[in-house]
């Protein structure tokens, strides 16, 4: 039945029209079948009771079942960065039927996950995260008079190779922010030049610079 995709509901408008007393014109007129699809589904519900869609069932069987999606979620879980090419060559392992990589792409994006890129979060260890909290607790009512108080500074690294590279990894819409979605970065890692800028909005004592702006060699780093 080409005129619908999820006939359920559509069928058992048909046959409670055709029950109504209306005629097959009327009747197709009315839902915006033809006179054919109306007369074939009243047939069918008369002679077979049937009041449901077949094309549910029809086309090609999912070559992954349930378990082998479980499978595959777990080597997703297991390792985030791996490739296409690598997810199917472990998923083959131990299998009767080998799968290629279009069927394997194919599966991922019906089970939700899509290749993207992981957000980079600074690499924090557990000590400075509970001083961070114990630093927001301990300033949250300040007002913008105490924070103009601050030296604020801000710093600027410049690449002397090209190092960073670009990591692709498999995730669902809803875990952006899952730990293992997350590529930690360390300030100037590989290698390079920084900038660093020192800014306060009011004037600073004779004991500060009001700018400060220095380059250090690579080997520092």
């Amino acid at each position: 039945m080409s005129e619908w995709e999820n006939g359920n509901f559509e069928h058992g408008m048909v046959v409670g029209a055709r029950r109504a007393g209306l005629s097959i014109s009327q009747s197709a007129q009315l839902l915006g079948f033809s006179r054919t699809t109306i007369s074939r589904v009243y047939k069918e519900w008369c002679e077979k009771g049937k009041t449901s869609s077949m094309r549910q069932s029809c086309g090609r069987k999912c070559l992954v079942d349930a378990r082998g999606q479980r499978r595959m979620g777990r080597l997703i879980q297991a390792d985030r960065r791996a490739t296409l090419t690598e997810i199917t060559t472990r998923y083959n392992r131990g299998m009767q039927q080998s799968l290629c990589e279009a069927t394997k792409c194919t599966t991922l994006r019906r089970m939700g996950y899509n290749s993207r890129r992981p957000h980079r979060v600074p690499l924090i260890s557990t000590t400075n995260r509970k001083k961070r909290i114990q630093f927001a607790q301990a300033h949250q009512n300040w007002t913008v008079e105490d924070w103009k108080n601050v030296a604020w500074s801000d710093e600027s690294r410049f690449l002397l190779r090209h190092l960073d590279g670009r990591v692709r990894i498999w995730r669902k819409q809803n875990e952006n922010m899952d730990p293992s979605c997350l590529v930690t970065t360390v300030q100037a890692g590989g290698g390079g030049v920084d900038h660093v800028f020192l800014a306060r909005f009011r004037p600073l004592s004779a004991n500060w610079a009001s700018f400060k702006c220095h380059s250090l060699p690579e080997h520092c780093f």
